[in-house]
């Protein structure tokens, strides 16, 4: 089933759930399932609230709820591309289920030799690698990378690694992986840094200007079954500094910048 289907959301929140195996790279419990509902059967991720670890400085809430405010932020305006996301009960209670992307296989963020950064791409980061040489951390300069840069901000994402950012089979950009989003203090780290100080594209700032009105109106008051009074009003206020900025921010002076590792 692709991304864009409509019947994806039914699908995810009322299939039966069939676990397959664990993501084993990932810090809280991240299930592979299959999901089947009236002889359709996608894939789909599964990460149950009973299996996230504890973060001191994200008390309220659940990561798995903050994944699926990200994608109903995202939804709403059609900024960036976050696979359809439900939170519902399944086999070890209730969580996050997101379809599962299929990729191609070309990457859109790398860490690779100085001199060979594709001619189409931006970097973010010299460095060394651990012989000694010239590295670069950089990524493509491509409009759906560019848009989810845009909600990362937005979002106020605090782990976007490179492999958070899929190019989808679809020819699409996904983002996924947002338990650790919109915290109301100023907590973003990313790998997306390329547009540092360019100008919002005139669709970005119209998608923005939707999002800044539906959060005054029925998207607010869906994100308050996952988010805390506060936490939306800093992302109001981050709509708002954003558009009034009108270009994309640079890292912060208080925090570090970069995820670590990148991947």
């Amino acid at each position: 089933m692709e991304a864009t289907d409509p019947a994806a959301t039914e699908l995810l929140t009322r299939g039966t759930l069939d676990v397959e195996g664990r993501l084993v790279d990932a810090s809280n419990l991240t299930l592979f399932c299959a999901v089947t509902l009236d002889g359709v059967t996608a894939n789909a991720v599964y990460k149950p609230v009973s299996g996230e670890r504890p973060l001191w400085d994200f008390p309220d809430g659940t990561l798995a709820g903050r994944e699926v405010a990200t994608y109903l932020i995202s939804a709403a305006c059609g900024l960036g591309d976050v696979p359809p996301t439900v939170l519902r009960d399944g086999p070890f209670g209730e969580g996050m289920v997101q379809l599962w992307i299929e990729t191609a296989d070309t990457d859109l963020v790398d860490v690779c030799p100085a001199d060979e950064v594709p001619d189409d791409w931006r970097v973010v980061l010299h460095a060394h690698d651990a012989d000694g040489r010239p590295a670069v951390l950089a990524h493509a300069d491509h409009p759906g990378v560019r848009e989810l840069a845009a909600l990362d901000v937005v979002v106020n994402n605090t782990d976007r690694k490179g492999g958070h950012v899929l190019h989808g089979a679809d020819g699409r950009v996904y983002g996924i992986d947002h338990g650790i989003c919109l915290h109301t203090d100023p907590k973003l780290r990313t790998v997306l840094w390329g547009w540092i100080g360019q100008p919002l594209p005139d669709d970005v700032i119209g998608k923005l200007d939707k999002l800044r009105f539906d959060l005054d109106h029925d998207l607010g008051s869906t994100l308050a079954e996952h988010l805390t009074t506060d936490e939306i009003r800093a992302l109001r206020d981050r709509c708002d500094a954003l558009l009034a900025d009108g270009t994309f921010p640079a890292p912060g002076e208080d925090w570090r910048a970069l995820p670590w590792p990148l991947f």
